[in-house]
C-alpha cells in the first residue's frame, strides 16, 4: 500500500467527520446559548451567531466541504481497495463488475463508520461545547470555500422560487421558546442544588407555558363563591362579609348562576341604604379564554376580578388577577388560601391523608406520583371522573397504582381523603 494514498484517505475521512459532525451540531445547538456567547463578546459566539442568522452559510459549507472530501476519498479508496480485491477473488467470480461491487460495499461501510454515525453521535453529546472549539476552522473554511457555497446558495434559491414556486427567507429566527426552555432545564440539571436557581426556573418554565393556560385552571370554583341576592338587605351582606373573611362578595339575581356585580367591603364605609348602590360590574369571561388575554383584559380595563361561565352560561367560578399572576410566580397566599384545611398528613411509606383540594400536579411533582392528568384540576376532580357520581364517606376508588377512600364530605364536595400507593 503506499503510505501517500493512504494518508489521503485518513485526511478526507477526518473532513468528512468534521463536516458532518459541524452539520448535526449545528442543527442540535441551543441557538440561545449561541447568541448569549455573541452577546457576551466571544469569538466563537459571534462566528457562530454569523451562521445562525443564515443557516444555509454553515449547511452548504458542511455539503460542499464533505461531498469534496467523499469523491477524493472515493477516487484514492478505489486505487488502494482494486489490487487487494483482485487478488483475494477467485478468477471464476474475479471480474471488473465484482471487484467494483465489494470496493463500493468496503468503501462504504468506511465512510459510514467513521464518517458518519460515529462523529454525528460525539458531537450530539455536547454540540455547543464542540461547536465553540471548531468555530474559528470553520469560519477559514467557509472563507477559503465561499465562491462555491455562494453558488450552491443561488442553485438552491432559484429552484425554490421559480421551480417550486415557494417562499426563499434568508433571515431566520435566531431562536424560540422550545430553545429557551431546553437551555433552563439543561442548566438546571447541571446546577441542581442552587435553590434560587430552581425558583428562577420555575418562574420561567411557567412563563413559557403560561400562552397555553386557560382560564378554568386557574379560577375558584363556585363551591367556594361567596355570593348574596340583590334583594338582600345590608346587614345581610355585612353577615357573609364577616362569615367569609372575604373583602369581595358576589351579588346575583335569583340564583348563583345570574350573577350581576360584586361589593367589596370598603363600600360599607359609605354607609349604603341597599346593596344596588355600592354595586360594580364584573367582567364575564368564557373557561376557555386564556389566561394572558384575561390579564390584558385586566389591565385595559383596570379590574381584578372576572366571572367564569361555562358553555351554556352558568357560573363556574371567578378569577382574580392574582390567581392569573400566580400561574408564573407561583403561590400567592389570599383570602381564599386557607392552608390549614389543605391537609397533607404522611402516615407511612405509602399512605398519606390529603385534602381532596389539592392539584394534581403539585401532587406528582412533590411525591413523583403518576395522578393522571385530564379535564380537571384537582384531586376530588379526579375522583369525581372516575366515579362519575357524587361519592360518600368510605367509598373506595381503586385505581391501577393506587386507591383513595374518601375520609370526609362537606356538603357535595369531597374534604379529606385518605390516599395509598399499592
Amino acid at each position: 500500500m503506499d503510505p501517500y494514498q493512504l494518508s489521503i484517505i485518513a485526511i478526507c475521512l477526518i473532513f468528512s467527520a468534521f463536516f458532518s459532525g459541524t452539520e448535526i451540531a449545528f442543527v442540535s445547538a441551543s441557538k440561545l446559548q449561541i447568541e448569549l456567547q455573541n452577546q457576551q463578546g466571544k469569538l466563537s459566539g459571534k462566528i457562530l451567531s454569523f451562521f445562525t442568522q443564515r443557516p444555509s452559510r454553515l449547511i452548504n459549507t458542511a455539503l460542499v466541504g464533505n461531498t469534496v472530501a467523499l469523491v477524493i476519498y472515493g477516487i484514492y479508496m478505489a486505487a488502494v481497495l482494486e489490487p487487494i480485491i483482485a487478488d483475494l477473488l477467485p478468477e471464476s467470480i474475479n471480474t471488473t463488475s465484482s471487484v467494483v461491487i465489494l470496493q463500493t460495499i468496503a468503501s462504504t461501510i468506511i465512510v459510514l463508520f467513521t464518517a458518519e454515525f460515529t462523529p454525528k453521535s460525539i458531537f450530539l453529546i455536547n454540540p455547543n461545547s464542540l461547536l465553540n472549539i471548531l468555530a474559528v476552522p470553520l469560519f477559514i473554511i467557509f472563507c477559503l470555500m465561499l465562491i462555491p457555497v455562494w453558488i450552491i446558495e443561488q442553485m438552491s434559491k432559484f429552484i425554490i422560487i421559480y421551480v417550486l414556486r415557494q417562499t426563499y427567507a434568508e433571515d431566520r429566527q435566531v431562536f424560540g421558546l422550545t430553545d429557551l426552555g431546553n437551555y433552563i432545564k439543561r442548566n438546571t440539571h447541571e446546577d441542581v442544588k442552587q435553590v434560587n436557581v430552581e425558583v428562577d426556573t420555575k418562574i420561567f418554565n411557567n412563563a413559557l407555558e403560561f400562552k397555553t393556560v386557560r382560564v378554568r385552571e386557574c379560577m375558584i370554583p363556585r363551591t367556594e363563591i361567596s355570593a348574596v341576592d340583590i334583594e338582600d338587605n345590608i346587614e345581610e351582606l355585612k353577615q357573609e362579609f364577616l362569615e367569609s373573611s372575604h373583602t369581595k362578595v358576589l351579588v346575583h339575581k335569583g340564583n348563583i348562576d345570574e350573577i350581576i356585580g360584586y361589593c367589596h367591603v370598603l363600600e360599607l364605609f359609605k354607609k349604603p341604604q341597599d346593596i344596588e348602590s355600592i354595586l360594580t360590574p364584573i367582567i364575564i369571561v368564557p373557561e376557555t379564554m386564556l389566561a394572558n388575554e384575561l390579564m390584558i383584559q385586566f389591565i385595559q380595563e383596570r379590574k381584578s376580578l372576572a366571572l367564569v361561565v361555562d358553555e351554556f352560561g352558568g357560573t363556574s367560578g371567578i378569577v382574580s388577577l392574582e390567581d392569573v399572576i400566580e400561574e408564573i410566580f407561583g403561590e400567592i397566599q389570599d383570602e381564599h388560601d386557607d392552608d390549614e384545611d389543605w391537609v397533607e398528613q404522611k402516615l407511612d411509606d405509602d399512605k398519606y391523608i390529603l385534602s381532596a383540594r389539592h392539584e394534581i400536579d403539585y401532587l406528582n411533582d412533590k411525591f413523583h406520583w403518576y395522578i393522571p392528568e385530564g379535564d380537571y384540576d384537582t384531586l376530588g376532580g379526579f375522583i369525581l371522573s372516575i366515579t362519575e357520581d357524587i361519592p360518600t364517606v368510605d367509598d373506595v376508588i381503586d385505581f391501577e397504582t393506587f386507591d383513595i377512600k374518601i375520609i370526609s364530605m362537606e356538603d357535595a364536595r369531597i374534604d379529606n381523603v385518605l390516599f395509598r400507593l399499592k
